[in-house]
C-alpha cells in the first residue's frame, strides 16, 4: 500500500515551529489568507513583472524509467488508447480472485446439491473511463501461468507498472464492451440486478474444470496453496478500443461468479427439492483483511506508452499523466532580480487547445512542480509552498522535520496546479496556475539558489535520496494529457511565464 509520510509528534512540531518562525517566514504572506487580499497593481505602490521561462521536454524513460506502484485502494486501468497527438497506451490488468474461505464448497454447504454448472463470469467493478467512449473496447481473459517468473504470487508485493506475469492460453472469447451502456442495469441470477460492472463469460472448459475442484474430488478448495495450483489468477487484456476503463478491485462488484443449477433443502433433515433452481456463488479479490486462511490476492497493472515523437519543448510540451512525461523549467531572470516584497508569484500554464481531440482525450486534472536537485536525475520538493500549514525541509537536513509536508498532503487551494477552464474567442481552454510565492520570496531575500524545476501531471512520485516511500498524488494512473505552451511559443497567449506581483522595498 502506498504510504503517507508520518506526522511528527505535536510537541516536537510545536517546538520546531517556534524555533523556525523567523527561518521560514521572510515576510507576511497575505496569500495565505486568500487571493482576494493581494493588492491591485497600480504601478505606484504595487507592481507586476512577467518573467520568461525556458522550457524543454522530458519523459519518464531511460534513466528516468517510471517505477510507480499502485495501492489496493485506488483504481486500476484496462484498455487501449490511440491518441493521434501523443500516441498509444496499452493497459493490462492482472489479478487473483479466490474463495472467501477454506475449505470451500460451491453453494450452501449441506443445503445445496449441485445439479449442473451453467457459467463462470469474471466481473470488474467499473468506475470511469478516459478516451473515446463511442468506440467499443474488446477484452479477453487469459490464465496466469503457475510459475510466472517466481514473482507473481509473492505475499504482500506491490509491483511496478512495468511488471507482467507469464500467461497461459485465453479462457474467454473476445468480449465487446460498450462503455456507454455500463450504467444500465442488467439482471444477474433470478432476482439480482446490477450496473457499472464489466462482465466477461469464461470458457466452458474452464467452467467444467472449476466445478470439479471441490473438497471431495481434487481438493483445490481445501487450502489457498492448492487453489493457486489450479488457478493462479487472470489477465484481462484489450484487443481493440480507444479508451481506458478504470475498475475498483475491492468492491463487491469485482468477483468471479459461479452460476449453477441446484436442488436445495430447508434443513439438513429435509429431503432435497424435486425441482431445480438457479443460483450463483462468488469468489472475490482478497485484500488480506478477511482472515488468515486466504492469502492476499496478487495484482498488477502493466501500462505501456507507445509515444509519438515528442517536441523539444521550447514552443510546446506534451504532458501525460504517469507513466508519462514532464517539462523542465528554468527562469534565469530570477538570479538577477532585486529584493522586494512578493505578494504573489505564480507560474501560468496555458493549454494549446485542440477543439476536436481535447473533447475525447481529457486534460490531466492536476499538475505538480518540484525542484531539480544537485544530481542530474534527482529532484526534491519545492520549498515552503506545498502546504503553508505544515513545516517541512526539502533538503531533509533539519532534525525532526520531514522532507515533505508532514501529513503527506499538498494544499491544493494554496499551491494550485488544478485544472481550470476559460473561454477565449469561443474556444474552451484549460489552464493551471502554480503558487510559488514563498519560494520566490526566499530566493530574492536570501539570494538562495535559483533551481531548475520539473512540471508534470503526477499520479505519485518518490524522492529516493531521502526515502523509498511512494507519495500519492491526485491523478488516476494514466488518466489525462495536456499539450501546453512552452516558454518560446510564438503565440503570447499560450506562452508559459512567471508572473510576480510585488511592492518595492523603500
Amino acid at each position: 500500500m502506498q504510504k503517507r509520510i508520518q506526522q511528527p509528534s505535536f510537541l516536537l512540531l510545536s517546538i520546531i515551529s517556534v524555533a523556525l518562525l523567523c527561518w521560514g517566514c521572510t515576510k507576511l504572506d497575505t496569500t495565505t489568507l486568500g487571493e482576494d487580499l493581494i493588492p491591485e497593481v497600480d504601478n505606484v505602490n504595487t507592481f507586476a513583472d512577467t518573467l520568461d521561462i525556458t522550457t524543454t521536454q522530458g519523459a519518464f524513460e531511460g534513466i528516468y524509467k517510471d517505477t510507480t506502484k499502485l495501492s489496493l485502494t485506488e483504481e486500476y486501468a484496462v484498455g487501449k488508447v490511440n491518441d493521434p497527438l501523443m500516441g498509444g497506451t496499452n493497459a493490462k490488468l492482472f489479478l487473483q480472485v479466490k474463495p472467501p474461505y477454506y475449505p470451500y464448497v460451491i453453494g450452501k454447504a449441506k443445503y445445496d446439491s449441485i445439479v449442473s454448472a451453467d457459467s463462470v463470469v469474471l466481473c470488474l467493478s467499473y468506475k470511469a473511463f478516459w478516451g473515446d467512449s463511442t468506440q467499443p473496447v474488446t477484452l479477453q481473459v487469459y490464465e496466469i501461468s503457475e510459475d510466472a517468473h517466481g514473482e507473481w504470487d509473492s505475499v504482500f508485493t506491490y509491483r511496478t507498472i512495468n511488471y507482467e506475469p507469464l500467461l497461459n492460453n485465453a479462457i474467454s472469447d473476445p468480449k465487446t464492451i460498450d462503455i456507454r451502456n455500463l450504467s444500465n442495469f442488467i439482471k444477474v441470477g433470478k432476482t439480482d440486478s446490477i450496473n457499472n460492472q464489466i462482465r466477461i463469460k469464461l470458457s466452458n472448459t474452464f467452467r467444467d474444470s472449476l466445478f470439479k475442484r471441490d473438497t471431495s474430488r481434487n481438493k483445490s478448495f481445501s487450502a489457498d496453496s492448492l487453489f493457486r495450483l489450479f488457478n493462479n489468477g487472470f489477465a484481462v487484456i484489450a484487443n481493440s478500443g480507444n479508451a481506458l476503463m478504470y475498475v475498483n478491485l475491492l468492491e463487491e462488484k469485482t468477483r468471479l461468479e459461479l452460476h449453477y443449477k441446484r436442488k436445495y433443502r430447508s434443513s439438513v433433515d429435509s429431503p432435497y427439492s424435486t425441482t431445480t433452481d438457479t443460483a450463483y456463488s462468488s469468489f472475490y479479490f482478497n485484500s488480506g483483511l478477511q482472515g488468515e486462511t486466504v492469502r492476499r490476492s496478487s495484482v498488477a497493472n502493466k501500462i505501456v506508452r507507445s509515444r509519438n515523437a515528442l517536441p523539444d519543448g521550447s514552443q510546446e510540451l506534451y504532458l501525460q499523466t504517469t507513466p508519462g512525461t514532464f517539462a523542465n523549467l528554468e527562469i534565469p531572470a530570477l538570479s538577477n532580480l532585486s529584493n522586494r516584497i512578493v505578494h504573489r508569484a505564480e507560474i501560468q500554464i496555458q493549454q494549446i487547445p485542440d477543439v476536436i481531440n481535447d473533447k475525447t482525450y481529457a486534460e490531466a486534472s492536476y499538475m505538480y512542480l518540484d525542484l531539480i536537485d544537485s544530481g542530474s536525475n534527482k529532484w526534491k520538493p519545492i520549498y515552503y509552498d506545498l502546504n503553508p500549514g505544515s513545516y517541512y525541509d526539502s533538503d531533509f537536513k533539519t532534525a525532526g522535520l520531514p522532507y515533505f509536508p508532514s501529513n503527506g498532503e499538498v494544499d491544493i487551494n494554496y499551491f494550485g496546479g488544478y485544472l481550470r477552464k476559460k473561454v477565449d474567442a469561443g474556444i474552451t481552454q484549460a489552464y493551471y496556475n502554480i503558487n510559488i510565492t514563498r519560494y520566490i520570496q526566499q530566493l530574492l531575500t536570501k539570494r538562495t539558489r535559483n533551481y531548475k524545476m520539473r512540471l508534470f501531471p503526477a499520479h505519485s512520485f518518490t524522492y529516493p535520496q531521502y526515502s523509498s516511500v511512494l507519495i500519492p498524488y491526485r491523478n488516476p494512473i494514466a488518466y489525462g494529457r495536456t499539450r501546453i505552451g512552452g516558454g518560446s511559443n510564438p503565440n503570447p497567449a499560450y506562452r508559459m511565464r512567471l508572473r510576480i506581483i510585488y511592492s518595492k522595498i523603500k
